[in-house]
């Protein structure tokens, strides 16, 4: 579970004194009242394709914390016992952090409710504590199936994590600070735990074979759902937006133009993280620079003024 070096990152990742780095939750807030629906002026299929993080994850990140207090107790490791911790901890604060986004878009009449019952089903009953319908799958293969299926939910956030935090191209196209902020935090936090969901899935998934099998099960149930969930919630929220007023639609071609100008992230960059994830040989450690993201957690606008809340905390 040590941290390695990144291809291409050029420098040696920042390690505590004993060769570990530890996740630390951070309890942050944003204040979005000045942002405004279109965060990225002038390009609403950016906008919306990017907000479907925020239909997605704050039902996907409550699940996530629920599957790992069911597998806590399988945990026969004390450091990576501390990272799952830390990792619930972050994943809970995301998952706040993105339901307020919502707020904030029913606050400017999109209304995202119609679309998140979907999602809230997906988590809370096809993966809920017991198989749905009544499969006849035991309970510990169950618990395997949904670790292993976070984990490769896991490879695509660190992949989207890194991505933003090089997206110049979201700077130059003068989009919304505090939105930035949001997706940067998020993103760092991403690339800071990239591993913890992996090596949890290693530890409680079995040995050999059904491990890796397993494993692939789980990218290959993720990845076309993921896509599809994603091309489905852009649609709606460009369809619902108040201010597109039915005269826009979501189309490839649009959502192209936007990654040509660095706005979105590369279907490649997308799309070569599933083949990755599937050798035998391979740990989300390879995947971006924890460098990069603890620079960027330095200097967030959020994560500053949460450390300096528990801070105040802590001499009052």
């Amino acid at each position: 579970m040590s941290e390695q070096k990144s291809p291409g990152t050029g420098a040696e990742e920042p390690l505590a004194a004993d060769g570990h780095y530890a996740i630390v939750p951070r309890r942050v807030s944003f204040d979005w009242d000045g942002t405004p629906l279109h965060w990225i002026p002038d390009e609403p299929t950016a906008t919306h394709v990017i907000n479907v993080l925020h239909l997605l994850l704050p039902a996907g990140e409550r699940w996530f914390v629920k599957v790992f207090k069911e597998g806590l107790p399988l945990i026969t490791d004390p450091v990576l016992r501390a990272d799952v911790k830390g990792f619930m901890g972050q994943e809970a604060t995301h998952s706040v952090q993105h339901a307020h986004v919502l707020d904030h878009l029913a606050a400017q009449r999109l209304d995202t409710a119609a679309f998140t019952r979907y999602v809230d089903f997906l988590f809370e009953k096809l993966l809920g504590e017991r198989p749905p319908w009544g499969a006849p799958v035991p309970t510990q293969e169950w618990l395997r199936f949904r670790l292993a299926i976070v984990a490769a939910i896991e490879q695509f956030t660190a992949v989207l994590g890194d991505w933003v935090l090089h997206a110049d191209g979201l700077d130059r196209a003068g989009s919304d600070e505090v939105m930035l902020d949001l997706l940067r935090w998020h993103g760092a936090e991403e690339v800071e735990h990239r591993a913890v969901a992996f090596d949890m899935y290693q530890h409680c998934g079995g040995k050999g074979l059904p491990r890796y099998a397993r494993r692939v099960a789980g990218m290959t149930v993720t990845a076309p759902v993921m896509l599809y969930l994603w091309m489905w919630g852009t649609a709606y929220l460009i369809r619902h937006d108040p201010q597109l007023a039915g005269r826009f639609r979501y189309s490839l071609s649009e959502h192209n133009r936007a990654v040509a100008k660095g706005l979105l992230p590369t279907w490649r960059e997308i799309g070569t993280a599933v083949p990755r994830y599937l050798r035998r040989s391979y740990h989300p450690s390879q995947e971006g620079s924890l460098r990069k993201a603890v620079e960027y957690l330095a200097r967030s606008p959020g994560a500053r003024a949460a450390a300096g809340a528990v801070g105040r905390a802590a001499l009052g």
